[in-house]
Protein backbone atom coordinates (compact mmCIF):
# COMPACT_ATOMS: atom_id res chain seq x y z
CA UNK A 1 0.00 0.00 0.00
CA UNK A 2 1.32 3.41 -0.94
CA UNK A 3 2.23 5.59 2.02
CA UNK A 4 0.80 9.06 2.43
CA UNK A 5 3.12 11.76 1.28
CA UNK A 6 4.32 14.02 4.10
CA UNK A 7 4.17 17.54 2.71
CA UNK A 8 5.54 19.34 5.73
CA UNK A 9 9.25 18.87 4.94
CA UNK A 10 8.81 20.77 1.68
CA UNK A 11 8.06 23.96 3.61
CA UNK A 12 10.92 26.37 4.10
CA UNK A 13 12.89 25.96 7.28
CA UNK A 14 11.75 28.47 9.92
CA UNK A 15 8.21 28.78 8.48
CA UNK A 16 6.80 26.33 11.01
CA UNK A 17 3.64 28.12 12.10
CA UNK A 18 -0.02 27.70 12.89
CA UNK A 19 -0.97 27.08 9.27
CA UNK A 20 1.23 23.99 9.21
CA UNK A 21 -0.50 22.51 12.22
CA UNK A 22 -3.99 23.28 10.88
CA UNK A 23 -3.05 21.59 7.61
CA UNK A 24 -1.77 18.51 9.44
CA UNK A 25 -4.93 18.31 11.52
CA UNK A 26 -7.21 18.59 8.48
CA UNK A 27 -5.23 15.89 6.67
CA UNK A 28 -5.39 13.58 9.69
CA UNK A 29 -1.68 13.76 10.45
CA UNK A 30 -2.16 15.00 14.04
CA UNK A 31 -4.70 14.68 16.83
CA UNK A 32 -7.16 17.62 17.05
CA UNK A 33 -6.60 17.99 20.79
CA UNK A 34 -2.90 18.67 20.35
CA UNK A 35 -3.23 21.50 17.84
CA UNK A 36 -3.57 24.33 20.35
CA UNK A 37 -0.48 23.25 22.26
CA UNK A 38 1.55 22.79 19.09
CA UNK A 39 0.50 26.13 17.65
CA UNK A 40 1.39 27.91 20.87
CA UNK A 41 4.88 26.43 20.63
CA UNK A 42 5.43 27.47 17.02
CA UNK A 43 8.22 29.88 16.27
CA UNK A 44 5.83 32.11 14.37
CA UNK A 45 3.71 32.63 17.48
CA UNK A 46 6.75 33.34 19.68
CA UNK A 47 7.94 35.92 17.15
CA UNK A 48 4.61 37.73 17.54
CA UNK A 49 5.18 38.28 21.26
CA UNK A 50 4.82 41.93 22.13
CA UNK A 51 3.93 44.13 25.09
CA UNK A 52 0.28 43.59 26.03
CA UNK A 53 0.04 45.73 29.14
CA UNK A 54 1.55 46.90 32.42
CA UNK A 55 0.40 46.27 35.97
CA UNK A 56 1.13 49.44 37.93
CA UNK A 57 0.80 49.72 41.68
CA UNK A 58 4.06 48.82 43.39
CA UNK A 59 6.24 51.59 44.78
CA UNK A 60 9.53 49.73 44.47
CA UNK A 61 11.33 47.35 42.15
CA UNK A 62 9.26 44.22 41.46
CA UNK A 63 11.30 41.11 42.25
CA UNK A 64 8.80 38.24 41.99
CA UNK A 65 5.82 37.21 39.87
CA UNK A 66 3.86 33.96 39.61
CA UNK A 67 0.65 32.79 37.93
CA UNK A 68 -1.90 30.66 39.73
CA UNK A 69 -2.64 27.18 38.37
CA UNK A 70 -5.47 28.36 36.10
CA UNK A 71 -3.52 31.35 34.83
CA UNK A 72 -6.11 34.04 35.52
CA UNK A 73 -4.46 35.52 38.64
CA UNK A 74 -0.91 36.77 39.13
CA UNK A 75 0.84 37.50 42.43
CA UNK A 76 3.78 39.92 42.72
CA UNK A 77 6.23 41.00 45.41
CA UNK A 78 8.40 44.08 45.57
CA UNK A 79 10.95 46.20 47.40
CA UNK A 80 7.95 48.06 48.86
CA UNK A 81 7.23 44.87 50.87
CA UNK A 82 3.68 44.67 49.52
CA UNK A 83 2.09 41.56 48.04
CA UNK A 84 -0.35 42.26 45.20
CA UNK A 85 -2.82 40.01 43.38
CA UNK A 86 -3.88 40.91 39.86
CA UNK A 87 -6.87 39.85 37.74
CA UNK A 88 -5.38 39.19 34.32
CA UNK A 89 -8.75 39.28 32.55
CA UNK A 90 -9.07 43.01 33.10
CA UNK A 91 -5.67 43.98 34.47
CA UNK A 92 -7.05 45.15 37.80
CA UNK A 93 -5.45 44.80 41.20
CA UNK A 94 -7.76 42.70 43.36
CA UNK A 95 -5.80 42.68 46.61
CA UNK A 96 -2.78 44.30 48.23
CA UNK A 97 -1.46 43.52 51.68
CA UNK A 98 1.72 44.13 53.70
CA UNK A 99 3.85 41.01 53.65
CA UNK A 100 5.26 41.44 57.16
CA UNK A 101 8.81 41.38 55.81
CA UNK A 102 11.24 43.99 57.11
CA UNK A 103 13.11 44.21 53.80
CA UNK A 104 12.68 43.46 50.09
CA UNK A 105 10.38 40.62 49.05
CA UNK A 106 12.21 38.26 46.68
CA UNK A 107 9.74 35.40 46.16
CA UNK A 108 5.96 34.97 46.08
CA UNK A 109 4.22 31.65 45.45
CA UNK A 110 0.71 30.23 45.56
CA UNK A 111 0.24 27.04 47.55
CA UNK A 112 -1.70 24.61 45.27
CA UNK A 113 -5.22 23.39 46.00
CA UNK A 114 -5.99 26.27 48.40
CA UNK A 115 -8.28 28.25 46.06
CA UNK A 116 -5.42 30.77 45.66
CA UNK A 117 -5.89 31.87 49.27
CA UNK A 118 -2.53 30.73 50.65
CA UNK A 119 0.63 32.56 49.58
CA UNK A 120 4.19 32.03 50.78
CA UNK A 121 6.90 34.68 50.55
CA UNK A 122 10.60 35.12 51.29
CA UNK A 123 12.85 38.13 51.41
CA UNK A 124 16.09 39.92 52.17
CA UNK A 125 15.38 39.77 55.90
CA UNK A 126 15.74 35.97 55.83
CA UNK A 127 12.12 35.39 56.76
CA UNK A 128 9.82 32.81 55.20
CA UNK A 129 6.23 33.97 55.71
CA UNK A 130 2.70 32.77 54.98
CA UNK A 131 -0.26 34.91 53.99
CA UNK A 132 -3.76 33.50 54.43
CA UNK A 133 -6.62 35.29 52.63
CA UNK A 134 -9.78 35.05 54.74
CA UNK A 135 -13.37 34.93 53.55
CA UNK A 136 -13.91 38.57 54.49
CA UNK A 137 -11.01 39.62 52.27
CA UNK A 138 -8.59 40.34 55.10
CA UNK A 139 -5.17 38.70 55.18
CA UNK A 140 -3.45 37.11 58.14
CA UNK A 141 0.31 36.76 57.91
CA UNK A 142 2.79 34.94 60.09
CA UNK A 143 6.42 33.95 60.07
CA UNK A 144 7.04 30.27 59.40
CA UNK A 145 10.83 30.29 59.68
CA UNK A 146 14.00 32.20 59.12
CA UNK A 147 17.45 31.87 57.57
CA UNK A 148 20.63 33.71 58.47
CA UNK A 149 20.86 35.78 55.30
CA UNK A 150 18.67 36.42 52.30
CA UNK A 151 16.15 33.93 50.95
CA UNK A 152 15.79 34.38 47.19
CA UNK A 153 13.78 31.31 46.25
CA UNK A 154 11.14 28.88 47.47
CA UNK A 155 10.10 25.57 45.88
CA UNK A 156 6.63 24.07 46.37
CA UNK A 157 6.35 20.29 46.24
CA UNK A 158 4.28 19.60 43.07
CA UNK A 159 0.74 18.56 43.83
CA UNK A 160 1.11 19.00 47.59
CA UNK A 161 -0.85 21.75 49.38
CA UNK A 162 1.29 21.57 52.51
CA UNK A 163 4.99 21.05 51.83
CA UNK A 164 7.58 23.44 50.41
CA UNK A 165 11.30 24.19 50.71
CA UNK A 166 13.42 27.30 51.11
CA UNK A 167 17.11 27.94 50.44
CA UNK A 168 19.17 30.69 52.01
CA UNK A 169 22.50 32.42 52.05
CA UNK A 170 23.32 30.47 55.21
CA UNK A 171 23.72 27.35 53.04
CA UNK A 172 20.68 25.55 54.47
CA UNK A 173 17.64 24.10 52.74
CA UNK A 174 14.67 24.11 55.10
CA UNK A 175 11.57 21.93 54.90
CA UNK A 176 8.16 23.41 55.77
CA UNK A 177 4.85 21.71 56.42
CA UNK A 178 2.14 24.32 56.92
CA UNK A 179 -0.01 21.77 58.77
CA UNK A 180 2.55 21.76 61.57
CA UNK A 181 2.85 24.41 64.26
CA UNK A 182 6.47 23.48 64.96
CA UNK A 183 9.56 25.16 63.51
CA UNK A 184 10.87 24.17 60.07
CA UNK A 185 13.36 21.35 59.81
CA UNK A 186 16.67 21.26 58.01
CA UNK A 187 16.75 19.03 54.95
CA UNK A 188 20.36 19.57 53.94
CA UNK A 189 23.34 21.86 54.11
CA UNK A 190 25.65 22.69 51.17
CA UNK A 191 29.38 23.25 51.43
CA UNK A 192 32.24 23.46 48.89
CA UNK A 193 33.61 20.14 47.68
CA UNK A 194 37.11 21.21 48.61
CA UNK A 195 36.06 21.61 52.24
CA UNK A 196 35.37 17.88 52.70
CA UNK A 197 33.23 17.18 55.76
CA UNK A 198 34.23 20.15 57.87
CA UNK A 199 31.47 21.47 60.08
CA UNK A 200 29.56 24.59 59.25
CA UNK A 201 31.24 27.97 59.54
CA UNK A 202 31.07 31.16 57.52
CA UNK A 203 33.89 30.27 55.12
CA UNK A 204 32.70 26.77 54.22
CA UNK A 205 29.08 27.28 53.28
CA UNK A 206 27.59 27.65 49.81
CA UNK A 207 25.28 30.65 49.89
CA UNK A 208 22.24 29.35 48.03
CA UNK A 209 20.45 31.55 45.49
CA UNK A 210 18.09 29.12 43.79
CA UNK A 211 16.19 25.88 44.33
CA UNK A 212 14.11 23.69 41.99
CA UNK A 213 12.26 20.37 42.23
CA UNK A 214 12.38 17.77 39.46
CA UNK A 215 8.74 17.39 38.28
CA UNK A 216 9.31 13.77 37.22
CA UNK A 217 10.93 12.74 40.48
CA UNK A 218 9.90 15.07 43.29
CA UNK A 219 12.46 13.53 45.65
CA UNK A 220 15.19 15.24 43.61
CA UNK A 221 16.00 18.78 44.72
CA UNK A 222 18.48 21.00 42.84
CA UNK A 223 20.21 23.97 44.45
CA UNK A 224 22.74 26.50 43.24
CA UNK A 225 24.67 29.31 44.82
CA UNK A 226 28.09 30.81 45.42
CA UNK A 227 30.18 28.38 43.39
CA UNK A 228 30.10 26.88 39.90
CA UNK A 229 28.17 23.68 40.68
CA UNK A 230 24.46 22.91 40.57
CA UNK A 231 23.87 20.15 43.13
CA UNK A 232 21.04 17.63 43.04
CA UNK A 233 20.02 15.97 46.31
CA UNK A 234 17.71 13.04 47.01
CA UNK A 235 15.52 14.08 49.93
CA UNK A 236 15.01 10.40 50.83
CA UNK A 237 18.70 10.21 51.74
CA UNK A 238 18.70 13.11 54.18
CA UNK A 239 17.34 13.12 57.69
CA UNK A 240 15.07 15.89 58.89
CA UNK A 241 16.53 17.64 61.90
CA UNK A 242 16.04 20.90 63.80
CA UNK A 243 17.71 23.91 62.20
CA UNK A 244 21.22 24.07 63.66
CA UNK A 245 24.37 25.95 62.76
CA UNK A 246 26.53 22.88 63.38
CA UNK A 247 25.70 20.18 60.87
CA UNK A 248 27.66 17.82 58.67
CA UNK A 249 27.27 18.77 54.97
CA UNK A 250 25.15 16.46 52.83
CA UNK A 251 26.48 14.71 49.74
CA UNK A 252 24.55 15.30 46.49
CA UNK A 253 23.54 12.46 44.19
CA UNK A 254 24.64 14.45 41.13
CA UNK A 255 26.45 17.66 40.23
CA UNK A 256 26.42 19.72 37.06
CA UNK A 257 28.84 22.28 35.67
CA UNK A 258 30.17 23.24 32.22
CA UNK A 259 33.55 21.61 31.79
CA UNK A 260 35.46 24.86 31.34
CA UNK A 261 34.10 26.26 34.61
CA UNK A 262 35.11 23.33 36.82
CA UNK A 263 37.22 24.36 39.81
CA UNK A 264 37.53 27.94 38.56
CA UNK A 265 35.89 29.59 41.59
CA UNK A 266 35.11 32.55 39.32
CA UNK A 267 31.33 32.26 38.85
CA UNK A 268 28.23 31.43 40.83
CA UNK A 269 24.74 30.16 40.05
CA UNK A 270 21.87 32.68 40.17
CA UNK A 271 18.99 30.69 38.67
CA UNK A 272 17.77 27.11 38.18
CA UNK A 273 14.77 25.58 36.44
CA UNK A 274 13.68 22.03 35.63
CA UNK A 275 11.91 21.21 32.39
CA UNK A 276 9.04 18.75 32.18
CA UNK A 277 11.60 16.27 30.83
CA UNK A 278 13.87 16.68 33.91
CA UNK A 279 16.45 18.75 32.06
CA UNK A 280 18.21 21.20 34.37
CA UNK A 281 18.65 24.80 33.25
CA UNK A 282 21.42 26.74 35.02
CA UNK A 283 22.14 30.48 34.78
CA UNK A 284 25.50 31.84 35.93
CA UNK A 285 26.52 35.27 37.18
CA UNK A 286 28.36 37.07 34.37
CA UNK A 287 28.59 33.87 32.36
CA UNK A 288 26.08 32.03 30.18
CA UNK A 289 23.05 29.75 30.50
CA UNK A 290 23.42 25.97 30.15
CA UNK A 291 20.97 23.09 29.73
CA UNK A 292 22.00 19.77 31.28
CA UNK A 293 20.55 16.34 30.73
CA UNK A 294 20.90 13.73 33.47
CA UNK A 295 23.78 11.94 31.77
CA UNK A 296 25.87 15.13 31.80
CA UNK A 297 26.39 15.10 35.57
CA UNK A 298 29.64 14.41 37.43
CA UNK A 299 28.01 12.20 40.06
CA UNK A 300 28.23 12.94 43.77
CA UNK A 301 31.53 14.83 43.44
CA UNK A 302 33.22 16.60 40.52
CA UNK A 303 36.63 16.40 42.19
CA UNK A 304 39.20 14.09 40.64
CA UNK A 305 37.48 13.42 37.31
CA UNK A 306 40.11 12.60 34.72
CA UNK A 307 40.61 14.51 31.48
CA UNK A 308 39.79 11.34 29.52
CA UNK A 309 36.46 11.04 31.31
CA UNK A 310 35.62 14.68 30.59
CA UNK A 311 36.30 14.22 26.89
CA UNK A 312 33.83 11.32 26.80
CA UNK A 313 31.07 13.37 28.45
CA UNK A 314 28.60 15.34 26.38
CA UNK A 315 28.68 19.12 26.75
CA UNK A 316 25.49 21.00 27.69
CA UNK A 317 23.51 23.22 25.32
CA UNK A 318 24.54 26.87 25.77
CA UNK A 319 22.51 30.09 25.33
CA UNK A 320 24.34 33.34 24.60
CA UNK A 321 23.72 37.04 24.07
CA UNK A 322 22.43 38.27 27.42
CA UNK A 323 24.32 39.51 30.47
CA UNK A 324 23.69 38.51 34.08
CA UNK A 325 25.92 40.59 36.37
CA UNK A 326 24.05 43.25 38.29
CA UNK A 327 21.30 41.22 39.99
CA UNK A 328 20.42 37.66 41.02
CA UNK A 329 18.46 36.71 37.90
CA UNK A 330 16.21 33.75 37.38
CA UNK A 331 15.89 31.63 34.26
CA UNK A 332 12.87 29.80 32.88
CA UNK A 333 11.25 27.78 30.11
CA UNK A 334 8.51 28.87 27.70
CA UNK A 335 6.05 26.75 25.75
CA UNK A 336 3.66 23.88 26.54
CA UNK A 337 6.54 21.38 26.37
CA UNK A 338 9.32 23.81 27.32
CA UNK A 339 10.35 24.37 23.72
CA UNK A 340 12.07 27.67 24.56
CA UNK A 341 14.44 29.11 27.15
CA UNK A 342 14.10 32.70 28.37
CA UNK A 343 16.06 35.07 30.57
CA UNK A 344 16.27 38.72 31.49
CA UNK A 345 19.42 40.76 30.99
CA UNK A 346 21.35 43.73 32.36
CA UNK A 347 20.77 45.48 29.04
CA UNK A 348 17.03 45.57 29.76
CA UNK A 349 16.09 42.98 27.12
CA UNK A 350 14.17 39.73 27.36
CA UNK A 351 15.97 36.98 25.45
CA UNK A 352 14.12 33.92 24.13
CA UNK A 353 16.04 31.03 22.55
CA UNK A 354 15.00 27.75 20.99
CA UNK A 355 15.78 25.08 23.54
CA UNK A 356 17.20 22.76 20.90
CA UNK A 357 20.11 24.42 19.17
CA UNK A 358 20.13 27.65 21.19
CA UNK A 359 18.96 29.89 18.34
CA UNK A 360 17.84 33.35 19.48
CA UNK A 361 14.30 33.87 18.16
CA UNK A 362 13.04 36.91 20.09
CA UNK A 363 14.55 39.86 21.96
CA UNK A 364 12.23 42.44 23.54
CA UNK A 365 13.04 45.56 25.53
CA UNK A 366 11.50 44.73 28.91
CA UNK A 367 12.97 47.37 31.23
CA UNK A 368 14.87 50.62 31.00
CA UNK A 369 17.60 49.07 33.15
CA UNK A 370 17.48 45.39 34.12
CA UNK A 371 15.01 42.53 33.65
CA UNK A 372 15.24 40.19 36.65
CA UNK A 373 12.50 37.56 36.49
CA UNK A 374 10.31 35.95 33.82
CA UNK A 375 7.32 33.71 34.45
CA UNK A 376 5.48 31.67 31.83
CA UNK A 377 1.71 31.21 31.81
CA UNK A 378 0.75 27.61 32.67
CA UNK A 379 -1.37 27.05 29.55
CA UNK A 380 -0.77 29.56 26.74
CA UNK A 381 2.00 31.62 25.14
CA UNK A 382 1.87 34.44 27.64
CA UNK A 383 4.56 35.64 30.02
CA UNK A 384 5.10 38.17 32.78
CA UNK A 385 8.33 40.06 33.44
CA UNK A 386 9.66 42.30 36.17
CA UNK A 387 12.82 44.23 36.92
CA UNK A 388 14.09 47.55 38.18
CA UNK A 389 11.00 49.45 37.03
CA UNK A 390 8.06 49.52 39.41
CA UNK A 391 5.60 47.48 37.37
CA UNK A 392 4.88 44.05 35.95
CA UNK A 393 4.82 43.75 32.17
CA UNK A 394 2.63 41.24 30.30
CA UNK A 395 3.65 39.81 26.91
CA UNK A 396 1.37 38.01 24.45
CA UNK A 397 1.39 37.29 20.66
CA UNK A 398 -0.57 40.48 19.90
CA UNK A 399 1.58 41.71 17.04
CA UNK A 400 0.02 41.56 13.60
CA UNK A 401 3.44 40.84 12.13
CA UNK A 402 6.05 38.18 12.70
CA UNK A 403 8.66 40.34 14.39
CA UNK A 404 12.32 40.03 13.55
CA UNK A 405 15.14 40.63 16.02
CA UNK A 406 15.83 44.31 16.79
CA UNK A 407 18.16 46.02 14.33
CA UNK A 408 20.66 46.81 17.07
CA UNK A 409 20.61 43.36 18.71
CA UNK A 410 24.08 42.48 17.41
CA UNK A 411 25.50 45.62 19.04
CA UNK A 412 23.61 44.85 22.26
CA UNK A 413 24.90 41.28 22.36
CA UNK A 414 28.45 42.40 21.57
CA UNK A 415 28.29 44.99 24.35
CA UNK A 416 27.10 42.28 26.73
CA UNK A 417 29.95 40.00 25.64
CA UNK A 418 32.60 42.69 26.05
CA UNK A 419 31.26 43.64 29.46
CA UNK A 420 31.28 40.01 30.51
CA UNK A 421 34.85 39.48 29.37
CA UNK A 422 36.06 42.69 31.00
CA UNK A 423 34.45 41.59 34.24
CA UNK A 424 36.13 38.16 34.05
CA UNK A 425 39.55 39.81 34.17
CA UNK A 426 38.90 40.83 37.78
CA UNK A 427 39.12 37.90 40.18
CA UNK A 428 36.52 38.41 42.90
CA UNK A 429 35.34 35.75 45.28
CA UNK A 430 31.60 35.14 45.64
CA UNK A 431 31.88 36.53 49.18
CA UNK A 432 33.19 39.88 47.91
CA UNK A 433 30.60 40.04 45.13
CA UNK A 434 27.66 39.41 47.46
CA UNK A 435 29.03 41.83 50.06
CA UNK A 436 29.38 44.50 47.38
CA UNK A 437 25.78 43.94 46.27
CA UNK A 438 24.59 44.33 49.85
CA UNK A 439 26.46 47.59 50.26
CA UNK A 440 25.25 48.82 46.89
CA UNK A 441 21.65 48.01 47.79
CA UNK A 442 21.89 49.87 51.09
CA UNK A 443 23.52 52.94 49.56
CA UNK A 444 21.29 53.29 46.48
CA UNK A 445 17.86 52.46 47.91
CA UNK A 446 16.52 56.00 47.85
CA UNK A 447 12.92 54.83 48.04
CA UNK A 448 13.46 52.67 51.09
CA UNK A 449 15.50 55.31 52.87
CA UNK A 450 12.71 57.84 52.43
CA UNK A 451 10.10 55.64 54.09
CA UNK A 452 11.85 53.38 56.54
CA UNK A 453 14.47 53.81 59.23
CA UNK A 454 17.58 51.88 58.29
CA UNK A 455 20.90 51.32 60.03
CA UNK A 456 23.45 53.83 58.76
CA UNK A 457 26.35 52.48 56.78
CA UNK A 458 29.50 53.22 58.75
CA UNK A 459 32.60 54.83 57.28
CA UNK A 460 34.56 51.62 56.98
CA UNK A 461 31.85 49.97 54.90
CA UNK A 462 31.59 53.03 52.66
CA UNK A 463 35.34 53.01 52.02
CA UNK A 464 35.21 49.28 51.29
CA UNK A 465 32.30 49.73 48.89
CA UNK A 466 34.21 52.47 47.02
CA UNK A 467 37.27 50.22 46.78
CA UNK A 468 35.31 47.25 45.47
CA UNK A 469 33.22 49.35 43.07
CA UNK A 470 36.49 50.59 41.58
CA UNK A 471 37.32 47.00 40.66
CA UNK A 472 33.95 46.09 39.18
CA UNK A 473 33.36 47.27 35.65
CA UNK A 474 30.03 48.44 34.36
CA UNK A 475 28.48 49.58 37.65
CA UNK A 476 28.97 53.30 37.17
CA UNK A 477 25.23 53.81 36.79
CA UNK A 478 24.29 52.07 40.00
CA UNK A 479 24.41 55.21 42.12
CA UNK A 480 21.64 56.73 40.02
CA UNK A 481 19.14 53.97 40.66
CA UNK A 482 16.04 54.62 42.65
CA UNK A 483 15.51 51.00 43.60
CA UNK A 484 17.30 48.29 45.47
CA UNK A 485 19.44 45.81 43.62
CA UNK A 486 17.80 42.48 44.32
Amino acid sequence: MQKRRDLTPTMAKGSYDGFTEIFKREMGFSHPRSISRRISASEGIVKKLDLYGKLNGHEGCVNAVEFNSSGDILVSGSDDRQIMLWNLLNGSRTLSYPSGHCENVFQTKFIPFTDDRTIITSGADGQVRLGQILENGKVETKRLGRHHGRVYKLAVLPGDPNVFYSCGEDGFVQHFDIRSNSSPTTVLYSSPFTQGCRRHHSSSRIRLNSIAIDPRNTHYLAVGGSDEYARVYDTRRVQLAPVCRHIVPNAPVNTFCPHHLRETNSVHVTGLAYSKASELLVSYNDELIYLFEKNMGFGSSPVGISAEKLQEMEEPQVYTGHRNAQTVKGVNFLGPNDEYVMSGSDCGHIFIWKKRGGKLVRAMLGDRRVVNQLESHPHITFLASCGIERNVKLWTPVSNDVLSLPENIEKVMESNRVGREDQSRVTLTPEVIMHFLRLQRRQTSAFTERRYVLTDVNGDEENEAQFISGLVAGDDESSERECNVS
